[in-house]
């Protein structure tokens, strides 16, 4: 089996150890599938480094091993705010969440699966072994449109440059265009764009460090479908990416479902506490955050039963008397 490049963490190298026969399994079919792309670069996980570090995710994979979290649930994440995310903290997730970037059309949420591309500065000894190798293994010029022309539709194309804005543009209008046509979802860049005036123009989610009119330059290719750093969170291949005006989430494939049934609870709960601040008889304390009086908790807990229905009413009592 062959490991990461020494380039990125020792720590992600492998060792044997026992495997549940279906891991197994899954193992030996998703590398009989795993495009030549993705089999001849040696700066990716292989599909067994996947499932090995996204072991919790409980939906299907691509060839490649990454988690493809369903696109009905994509759909739900899409009603999310940032806001409703915050739980996710609390679960052992505390820095899933990149602010400060550029949102190219801030009406516009951004969701999907990520994706990821590593690039860092150019070291000539490094990127020569690297063209050497990639050549070698039946692959062409090596760079950040290969990641490109790898993009499904519902990918999120994340990348770590660093946050440099020296690096150029990693991508202009052209590529951003293919992006939006490809994926139907968009990007997260820390670093450049270029061409922002044409980009701005496409239907399309887009996070960036900054703009810059030169293209990309003096950077090379370190790591494909890997860890990557997004500001102060750590992003892996299949993580659920949300973007709203606030800034990126990117949720672990395990959390999502949880995150998007607690959300249901929180709709409905604002809505009922806009029903009755319409009625213009209590303060705001009377109903918000939670209602103190009985009555008003009845009245709450019955509008809740009546909007889940009965079963879902049942799994949220549980969930809540479970601590976690």
């Amino acid at each position: 089996m062959s490991n990461l490049s020494d380039l990125t963490a020792t720590s992600l190298t492998v060792r044997p150890q026992a495997r549940r026969p279906w891991c197994t399994l899954l193992v030996l079919c998703t590398a009989l599938l795993v495009p030549a792309y993705a089999q001849g670069q040696v700066f990716t996980w292989t599909p067994e480094q996947m499932v090995k570090y996204t072991s919790q995710n409980p939906y299907e994979r691509f060839p490649d091993g990454r988690p493809k979290v369903p696109d009905a649930i994509l759909e739900k994440v899409r009603g999310l705010s940032a806001e409703e995310v915050l739980g996710i903290a609390g679960r052992g997730y505390p820095n899933q969440f990149a602010d400060g970037l550029q949102v190219l059309r801030p009406g516009k949420k951004l969701v999907g699966r990520a994706v990821t591309l590593q690039l860092m500065p150019l070291r000539a000894d490094v990127a020569t072994a690297q063209a050497a190798e990639w050549k070698a293994k039946g692959g062409t010029f090596l760079s950040h449109q290969t990641v490109i022309d790898m993009l499904e539709p519902g990918d999120v194309f994340v990348v770590d440059v660093g946050g440099s804005i020296g690096a150029g543009g990693i991508i202009g209008d052209n590529l951003a265009y293919y992006i939006w046509k490809k994926t139907g979802a968009g990007f997260v860049i820390d670093g450049a764009i270029r061409d922002l005036e044409g980009v701005a123009g496409f239907d399309l989610a887009g996070y960036f460090r900054g703009a810059t009119p030169p293209a990309i330059r003096n950077v090379m290719v370190t790591g494909i479908n890997v860890p990557v750093r997004i500001g102060n969170t750590t992003v892996l291949p299949g993580d659920v990416v949300l973007g709203d005006r606030e800034g990126v989430y990117f949720i672990p494939p395990h959390l999502v479902k949880d995150i998007v049934d607690a959300a249901d609870i929180t709709h409905i709960h604002d809505e009922w506490t806009r029903l009755k601040f319409d009625e213009g008889k209590y303060r705001s304390s009377e109903i918000y955050g939670s209602p103190r009086d009985p009555a008003l908790i009845k009245e709450y807990e019955d509008y809740l039963k009546k909007k889940l229905g009965a079963e879902r009413y049942e799994e949220y009592l549980k969930r809540k008397s479970t601590p976690r």
